[in-house]
């Protein structure tokens, strides 16, 4: 069965979190005179939604008596904020992903928060998901457009409870309207052999302005590696086959792989918009590849260093893609983690070429698988992160399947 989470799930204050980033600014103005229907009680949204936007950036929040579909709906708009990246509020399931509507809404996002909650993003000129897919809180779902019923380029926002577009609020502060800056600064779990250590460190990927790979050494010394940007999908992977692993990145909007080396940054496009990367080496030769997890067609595509790809149909649309050696033989085999069911499912390949399943349950509701091999044995581990307190939970067996013993880690900023 899996585990049941023995933490409470408090928010994490702005002091706590000790960045300045983090903290959610407005400036209150009057909202438009409301009729007695807009005025009826609305409940209030439980999910800890962040502004929709990338991490410290200052944006306009308003709205009008006559806003369709409603009057809590919200438009932000800043200077020259055409094409300006869009991020999701909070995690979720994309349930609309709409890539061509010239009317209404225009192209936008619809993602379900789970207890009845949802969020809406319009006018968009881009969509850069797949409907069905899993996202994180902060991952770049579009950008800012002028599509549909528009005069002019804004984003268009909803929360809802139900069918109710309620007033908006982030981390649980409601809106007001005017000044606004994003806290959406997460971080990302992940893992790796990054300091040459027996086995896998545990480290984050900070959604800053910029992308911070950030490192919790054995000494407790957290070293941070500024590579790509917040908007990034990030990845870590040996690229030269010489022990460590670097950071890489893949940008959703261009589909573009940059992976970190010794002699530079290696850049390459592979995948398509809607995909989510992943690395590992494929063919046990010591030198990491890339590849994506398809969430339209719940498949992996998977990169050789010659451009060659192998396709591997696994897992649902809502899974998220995990990679790892699970078995021990030198080749990284893939998986996927459902986060409905808190179930790990991996697939290895005998050496007569032969695949099997196997299903491990783990981890606690909400929260983001992360792999690595933590006691050095040559098998890869299976682990999850829990966002509202920043703690791993990491699981150690002789394979991944086996029976195992957890330890925790608390390391990251708490959502």
């Amino acid at each position: 069965m899996p585990l049941t989470h023995p933490w409470p799930r408090a928010r994490a204050t702005t002091a706590a979190l000790g960045l300045a980033a983090l903290a959610l600014c407005t400036t209150a103005l009057t909202a438009p005179a409301q009729s007695s229907a807009a005025r009826k009680s609305l409940p209030v949204p439980t999910t800890s939604f962040q502004v929709p936007f990338t991490c410290a950036q200052d944006w306009s929040a308003g709205t009008r008596a006559r806003h369709s579909p409603s009057v809590h709906s919200v438009d932000f708009n800043r200077a020259k904020d055409e094409g300006k990246a869009v991020v999701a509020a909070a995690a979720g399931r994309v349930t609309k992903a709409d890539q061509t509507s010239t009317r209404g809404y225009g192209r936008h996002v619809v993602i379900d928060h789970g207890n009845g909650e949802s969020t809406t993003y319009a006018h968009l000129k881009n969509v850069f998901v797949a409907a069905g897919s899993s996202v994180d809180q902060g991952t770049l779902i579009g950008a800012v457009g002028k599509t549909g019923n528009t005069t002019g380029a804004h984003l268009h926002f909803e929360q809802k409870v139900g069918r109710d577009v309620v007033p908006a609020h982030f981390r649980g502060v409601k809106l007001g309207y005017g000044a606004v800056t994003s806290g959406n600064c997460v971080d990302v779990p992940m893992a790796g052999n990054l300091a040459g250590t027996r086995g896998a460190e545990v480290a984050v990927f900070r959604r800053t302005r910029r992308g911070d790979f950030v490192v919790r050494q054995a000494d407790g010394a957290t070293p941070a590696i500024r590579f790509g940007s917040g908007t990034d999908e990030p990845v870590l992977g040996d690229w030269d086959g010489d022990g460590l692993v670097q950071p890489g990145t893949w940008n959703p909007r261009g589909r573009m792989f940059k992976l970190s080396g010794p002699a530079g940054t290696t850049s390459f496009r592979f995948g398509a918009r809607g995909d989510r990367p992943v690395a590992g080496d494929w063919d046990g030769n010591g030198a990491w590849d890339v590849g994506v997890f398809r969430p339209r067609s719940a498949t992996f595509l998977l990169r050789a260093a010659s451009g060659a790809v192998a396709s591997v149909p696994m897992g649902d649309a809502d899974d998220v893609p995990v990679t790892g050696d699970w078995d021990g033989d030198g080749r990284t085999d893939v998986g996927v983690y459902d986060k409905a069911t808190l179930t790990f499912t991996l697939r290895t390949v005998d050496p007569a070429g032969v695949a099997a399943l196997a299903t491990v349950p783990f981890g606690y509701p909400g929260d983001l698988p992360v792999t690595g091999d933590w006691d050095g044995n040559g098998t890869t581990d299976l682990g999850t992160w829990t966002p509202s307190t920043a703690v791993f939970n990491l699981a150690q067996a002789p394979v991944a399947t086996a029976a195992r013993t957890v330890a925790t880690l608390q390391f990251g900023v708490p959502r």
